[in-house]
């Protein structure tokens, strides 16, 4: 199979969450005329990649990721018109757009499933999606433990359809791996519907592609084909359509959500080390995440009172970089379902500490909108477009609040009243906006920025070498190749024996010391240097 395109390597994400992110006509919800007038903002930050969350049409139960027409986008964010103009501004200043596609399932609202339910019987052209006669004795529900995956027709057509997530949301038949004599209502991967609904992919795809994006950001990319033990013909249906992107796009990227299974021939172009993975989460723990019972619950490694371990994170970077040398493994700031970096004790040094580790590693970064100011999570906010996906679980709506533009009304994202916003601005008289920062040299944003530019000018900061891990601990050291990284996410000083050949030279940070034999980081340090040899 053909490698992916190279520019993947090259990337500095950008995650955009639409509703939020600008607003240009006044009604409180972000569109993409608003977000075309800030691609200079995006350009000078140093970003040549955007990954734009679901904009397609959907009746918004679960905040767009109900798609009911995958072909045209959602009328409060434009036109399809308005899409392509912001994509190919976005071209024109170097950078590229990624679309999120949600393809384990559909909303209800989608003409396919409407017809489906209006059937009044299992017809040839009936099976779109998975449809029993009765619920099955079944595992829980895709995501949300405790609720039944069936869901009772509401339709002329009899039985249960099967669902991801909300009842609003039916799982797409990709098939079955395995066959079962007590559930004859189980359809073959080849069978015609799966095999309608794996054209269906190309289609969407292609229509898309040719209208400028540059790939895809692949919604539960491994939840299609059902009973698929090791995901062996998940993984088989999508190196078939990376074939197809090899031959008919070569320059398209398509991205999972999480890390594909290691083994064989990968049919993504990276993996993801989500913020709901361990692997994230024992770095950052960005709220929420760390409270599923299903992560690990340990303190997190960037945390003020110094009780974690990078330990978690390295095993795995080892273990699938190992599998995969040299592929691109993405790792954000934040998501828009979980916690932002800024949270608890993390401000001030200890966020830029935790930059100067996301910009540096052999990881593509990947910034959460007003991630690079500094922008908090906001409690207390209403279920908002299923924003709390099972009653008692985190509110996602809290990571979703407007960009925070200005010091202005609304933080100069929209001009409506205050009640008419999507969600509610961070109403501290102390929150960050990009304004004030941008006028600051010594903020958060030109930190940041000084970090994207350093990572796009050395050839060593780059996705394919490995790191080499000089201390797993407190602080964190690194070297890639002629620089060192340091990093001391505690707020109490920490040292640690380092012998150098080399002399260091500060390039970005402070609090470090690099003596004879000991390199000492006060609380918060963080620094890179460049090592050159000495006379």
């Amino acid at each position: 199979m053909n490698p992916g395109p190279d520019w993947l390597n090259e990337a500095i994400l950008y995650e955009i969450y639409p509703q939020s992110f600008a607003d240009s006509d006044g009604d409180g919800i972000g569109d993409f005329a608003g977000a075309t007038a800030k691609l200079d903002y995006l350009q000078w930050l140093g970003i040549n990649t955007i990954w734009l969350n679901p904009c397609f049409e959907s009746p918004f139960v679960d905040a767009g990721y109900d798609v009911s027409d995958y072909l045209r986008v959602a009328p409060r964010y434009g036109t399809n018109q308005d899409l392509e103009r912001f994509m190919a501004e976005a071209a024109s200043r170097g950078i590229r757009v990624l679309l999120d596609l949600v393809v384990g399932h559909t909303s209800t609202e989608h003409a396919w499933f409407r017809a489906e339910s209006a059937l009044d019987h299992a017809e040839a052209r009936g099976d779109r999606y998975i449809w029993a006669e009765s619920p099955p004795e079944q595992a829980e529900a895709l995501g949300i433990p405790g609720t039944s995956p069936w869901v009772r027709s509401t339709g002329n057509r009899p039985g249960f359809y099967l669902k991801n997530f909300f009842e609003a949301q039916p799982a797409l038949n990709f098939g079955y791996a395995r066959m079962r004599d007590d559930e004859p209502w189980r359809q073959a991967v080849d069978a015609p519907g799966p095999m309608r609904n794996r054209q269906m992919l190309r289609d969407v795809m292609a229509f898309w592609l040719d209208r400028g994006a540059a790939g895809f950001r692949v919604d539960m990319a491994f939840s299609l084909v059902k009973d698929d033990e090791g995901l062996v013909e998940t993984v088989r249906l999508w190196r078939d359509i990376r074939e197809w992107l090899s031959r008919e796009y070569p320059d398209a990227v398509i991205l999972p959500e999480g890390v594909e299974p290691l083994g064989g021939v990968p049919s993504f172009d990276g993996d993801f080390f989500l913020v709901i993975g361990d692997e994230h989460c024992s770095l950052f723990d960005n709220g929420g995440a760390g409270s599923l019972p299903w992560m690990q619950q340990q303190p997190c490694f960037f945390d003020a009172e110094a009780g974690g371990t990078p330990a978690v994170f390295l095993e795995g970077w080892r273990r699938v970089r190992e599998a995969r040398p040299g592929r691109p493994i993405i790792m954000g700031s934040a998501d828009h379902d979980y916690s932002r970096l800024a949270m608890g004790s993390r401000d001030g040094d200890a966020l830029r500490a935790a930059w100067t580790f996301l910009m540096t590693w052999a990881s593509v970064p990947a910034i959460y909108y007003g991630d690079e100011i500094g922008m908090r999570y906001l409690d207390g906010l209403p279920d908002k477009e299923g924003s709390i996906c099972h009653p008692g679980w985190y509110n996602r709506a809290g990571v979703r609040t407007p960009m925070q533009w200005s010091s202005g009304d609304n933080a100069g994202f929209s001009t409506c009243g205050a009640d008419s916003l999507y969600l509610p601005i961070d109403p501290s008289p102390d929150r960050p906006d990009a304004a004030t920062q941008m006028a600051d040299a010594h903020s958060l944003l030109h930190f940041v920025r000084s970090l994207v530019q350093l990572r796009r000018s050395e050839p060593h900061l780059n996705t394919v070498d490995e790191p080499e891990v000089l201390n797993a601990g407190y602080p964190l050291v690194f070297r890639r190749g002629t620089l060192l990284v340091v990093v001391n996410p505690g707020r109490e000083e920490a040292s640690c024996e380092l012998q150098l050949s080399t002399d260091a030279v500060l390039l970005v940070g402070s609090g470090v010391g690099i003596g004879e034999r000991r390199l000492t980081a006060r609380g918060f340090a963080h620094a890179v240097f460049r090592l050159h040899s000495r006379n």
